[in-house]
């Protein structure tokens, strides 16, 4: 029974929080993206082929790109329907709007998507939600230079909780989930009223991730560092090949070499002949390969460097930052040419962001590698796709919590249950009921 526990998946990029979730055992009903690149790669990782846990699409529902607006809009009929149907709605609403990354705004648009969530959840009802956001939607906007707007992760909670659901939310880093890189994410957990637990999914969680991060042979405590995860990708121990998608590029010679055991549990699900996609090296011009080579001769790994660094190196970048193996990876972002490789003058590849988001090698990334200017608001490239993803190994271990906390609450009600018919049966042997 608890292997079929199922889940709707709102905003779903490329399939990272699917992934996940699909890996814990849980079944997919139907997943919603709007961008038709992510769709793409959604589609055929985890509809078109049976890797993990396959998704049960609804017939009325178009297996295709479309927006949350358009789902309430055609489908509301048939998503109150699925009422005591779906034990989960999980998430990641567009979080451009709250990002620190870019340029804060309350106004944004894509902050209302929020507002289709819950929309969705109202029709449907689930038992349980989980939401993923970034670290920005639980500050406050500022205005007028004071902190004085509401933050909107508790405007989300109050609206929720109205709805019937007991709500807790969090800040966590993916890097204690076993991910190699920070990647600090709001995650918010909800129940419906009445379902009670012993204990907050959050204390649950802290108690479960030692064990999570064993199950997958990784260290318990220790973080996982950037050589773990992407040393087998090397230039210098892969050598390059002609790329397979991509006229006159190059990629990464994908081969067997000495595995870290992070490197092992991506490679897993991969026969011995596999060459997973998206090792396509970029044409880094000869200044660019200077510079480069400079950074990594001249300074600190790990370490962002300075505007007054990127002046005098005579680049236009607001953000650049050298890796270092032995520490974690920065967070993956969309942009493709954040992060130098720590021991090679080139940026890194579509596959090395994905090894760093915890992306298994078998996982395919469709569509165009970049896109720049005015597409970029039309288009979402493989980079992008990478760095809008939920991480897996996060996902999972999520999906596993919420099956922990749906368990307990199964076996509260059996011991409730049994208590309750045993006084029951008191009652009528003493004859209590016998006027009745």
């Amino acid at each position: 029974y608890m292997a079929s526990l199922t889940f709707i998946d709102l905003f779903a990029g490329c399939g990272g929080l699917s992934l996940g979730l699909s890996k814990a055992d849980w079944r997919g009903l139907f997943a919603i993206e709007k961008s038709p690149d992510a769709f793409q790669t959604f589609k055929h990782n985890l509809i078109d082929r049976n890797v993990v846990t396959p998704f049960d699409w609804p017939a009325w529902l178009p297996c295709q790109s479309m927006t949350t607006s358009e789902l309430i809009l055609g489908y509301s009929s048939q998503l109150k329907k699925l009422r005591g149907k779906v034990d989960l709605i999980a998430g990641g609403p567009p979080c451009q709007g709250f990002s620190f990354a870019g340029r804060r705004n309350p106004n944004d648009p894509r902050n209302r998507l929020t507002e289709e969530y819950i929309q969705i959840v109202e029709l449907v009802q689930p038992r349980f939600l989980l939401l993923e956001n970034v670290k920005g939607f639980k500050a406050a906007f500022k205005q007028n230079g004071t902190n004085k707007k509401k933050v909107y992760a508790e405007v989300v909670k109050e609206k929720l909780e109205k709805l019937g659901y007991c709500v807790f939310h969090q800040m966590c880093n993916a890097s204690t989930f076993g991910v190699p890189q920070p990647r600090a994410r709001f995650i918010m957990i909800a129940h419906k009223r009445g379902e009670n637990i012993s204990q907050p999914p959050f204390e649950v969680l802290t108690a479960f991730l030692p064990e999570y991060r064993d199950s997958k042979g990784l260290h318990k405590i220790k973080d996982t560092t950037v050589k773990a995860a992407i040393s087998d990708l090397e230039v210098d121990k892969c050598s390059v090949v002609p790329s397979v998608d991509t006229k006159n590029f190059e990629q990464i010679h994908y081969k067997k070499t000495r595995l870290s055991t992070y490197q092992r549990l991506m490679r897993e699900d991969c026969n011995d002949n596999y060459a997973p996609n998206s090792l396509r090296l970029a044409r880094h011009n000869a200044e660019t390969m200077r510079r480069f080579k400079v950074i990594l001769k001249k300074y600190p790994k790990g370490k962002s460097l300075t505007k007054a660094d990127l002046v005098a190196l005579g680049t236009k970048k607001q953000c650049f930052t050298p890796l270092h193996p032995e520490m974690l990876s920065r967070t993956i972002t969309t942009l493709p040419d954040d992060l130098l490789h720590y021991s090679e003058p080139r940026i890194l590849t579509v596959r090395e962001n994905a090894r760093i988001q915890s992306f298994p090698d078998w996982f395919d990334f469709l569509g165009k590698y970049t896109t720049g200017g005015a597409r970029r608001k039309e288009e979402c490239p493989r980079y992008s796709q990478v760095g809008n993803a939920v991480p897996p190994l996060m996902a999972e271990a999520l999906g596993l919590l919420i099956k922990k906390l749906r368990m307990r609450m199964a076996i509260k009600k059996k011991i409730n249950f049994k208590a309750n018919a045993a006084r029951l049966y008191t009652f009528i042997k003493i004859g209590i009921f016998e006027e009745i």
